[in-house]
């Protein structure tokens, strides 16, 4: 996710002190979700038949689920927008959604649980043994708030990000449970198959994470049908409003969804651009379409897999910017999965410096790499310092869980520009052919799968950028900028 921060974030610390071709990675089995979905008046119906592959090694008398609808409640522990973005968010004033499970079956027993009611459990009918497959079929309704964040009624837009119940990654011994922390982007999810049924008022047009397979109107509805395979999350937006301008980069139809655009062309010519870029430096994009959507979104831009948002208030190089930098996250995220929650530097990081390299290769979009990496380098010293004189110590570690940052200024400068000034470094250091090398591995090796730090360092050893200790000291805040 791209944040536009400034003067705002600055004076909060203060104040407070504060199926398709996929990813290309053998992963084997996937889990799919077929999902049946109706939208109608602020309230998403769905049923999902879902299908898991048990690949973790063990007998799993359980299953669960991330319920990220259930964070915009009225009684929710956390809140799914930062108080600094509160008011343009809530345009309409407080408004509040939620998650309802209706039913789960075949099942001995389910509830909703979990430290916000963000989990759904389901005890199986019978033991699941290792490389075995169960099957759950799962209701559930879903009200909307009217809020321009990824799960909401817009003023212009519908957004359906974070919809549906998400198996929890298992890792450990355990299902990891993702609390909705207003700090990042706190999902953790792997790669499977979808196949997504949705019957919406026809004045809608439907922008989607999947292609698009069909759309057939019926009286004043419309039921679009939608496929994707290997893919981390899938997210929609509706609008009433839209008009649709196409291309096609490296093979890859582009659309972009717009309401409020001058110069829409000329923002079509930069999504072909970048994915042209992207798939020729770290290697192919992985989708047959990408999707970029003009919506209400307060914070600024949001990435899902062959689908980005990019909110409505940005303009300039703002919006070239935010679209570049979620265009990018379909290399780091949507391809190579990282545990979000716990390092978000290594998809947002990695998100930035890609950027940087695009505008350094295109220069008539008005920015530039050294540009760039000098405003990065401006945000985390002047961070550095009013840390240093309100704490005494500056935090610099970029490896903590969302929930322990002290302020969403102080994540967004170490997970994204300090992050952008690892990559920097490690360029500096080794020179960019063998960093550029090393990512390509990275992205080959782990597209499809999750990896972390120690794949990282490994894949950039082996391209001759031995950069453990500078990744290692950057991560731990030990690291001199």
């Amino acid at each position: 996710m791209k944040r536009m921060l400034c003067a705002l974030l600055a004076a909060a610390i203060l104040s407070s002190f504060f199926i398709f071709a996929g990813c290309s990675g053998d992963t084997g089995a996937r889990d799919v979700y077929n999902m049946r979905l109706s939208y109608e008046g602020g309230v998403l119906s769905g049923e999902m038949d879902f299908t898991y592959h048990n690949d973790t090694g063990e007998t799993l008398g359980y299953l669960e689920f991330n319920l990220f609808g259930n964070a915009y409640r009225e009684d929710a522990v956390y809140k799914p927008v930062s108080a600094a973005f509160s008011a343009s968010a809530y345009y309409a004033g407080e408004s509040f959604g939620g998650m309802e499970i209706s039913s789960v079956s075949p099942c001995s027993a389910w509830s909703v649980g979990g430290e916000d009611e963000n989990i759904l459990s389901v005890e199986l009918a019978e033991p699941l043994e290792d490389g075995g497959q169960a099957s759950v079929c799962i209701a559930w309704t879903l009200t909307l708030a009217q809020v321009e964040h990824r799960t909401g009624i817009a003023e212009h837009s519908v957004n359906l990000g974070n919809f549906y119940p998400i198996a929890c990654v298992y890792e450990d011994g355990a299902f990891r449970e993702c609390e909705y922390y207003s700090d990042g982007d706190p999902f953790y999810s792997e790669c499977a198959d979808y196949c997504v049924t949705l019957e919406t008022d026809a004045d809608y047009t439907v922008a989607s994470s999947g292609q698009i397979l069909s759309a057939e109107v019926k009286g004043s509805k419309k039921t679009y049908q939608m496929q994707l395979s290997d893919a981390r999350d899938f997210a929609i937006v509706l609008s009433g409003e839209y008009s649709v301008a196409q291309g096609e980069a490296c093979g890859v139809q582009v659309m972009y969804y717009y309401y409020d655009d001058a110069e829409p062309q000329k923002k079509l010519d930069l999504l072909e651009e970048s994915l042209t870029y992207f798939s020729q430096t770290f290697g192919d994009y992985m989708y047959p379409v990408f999707s970029a959507v003009q919506t209400g979104f307060a914070v600024g831009g949001m990435e899902y897999p062959a689908l980005v948002m990019i909110g409505d208030h940005l303009s300039g190089t703002d919006a070239f910017y935010t679209a570049v930098h979620e265009t990018a996250h379909q290399w780091w995220y949507a391809a190579v999965g990282s545990d979000q929650l716990e390092k978000a530097w290594l998809d947002e990081g990695l998100a930035e410096f890609s950027s940087a390299l695009f505008f350094g290769a295109h220069g008539d979009y008005g920015m530039t790499y050294q540009g760039l990496k000098e405003g990065a380098e401006r945000a985390y010293r002047a961070f550095y310092t009013v840390h240093s004189q309100l704490f005494g110590e500056a935090d610099t570690a970029m490896n903590k869980k969302l929930g322990e940052y002290l302020s969403e200024y102080q994540y967004v400068v170490l997970a994204y520009d300090k992050g952008m000034l690892l990559f920097d470094t490690l360029r500096d250091t080794f020179g960019e052919n063998k960093v550029l090398a090393g990512l390509k591995r990275y992205y080959r090796e782990y597209s499809g799968k999750i990896a972390g730090q120690a794949e990282l360092s490994a894949c950039l050893k082996k391209a001759g950028a031995d950069g453990g200790g500078i990744i290692d000291s950057f991560a731990d805040g030990t690291a001199v900028i």
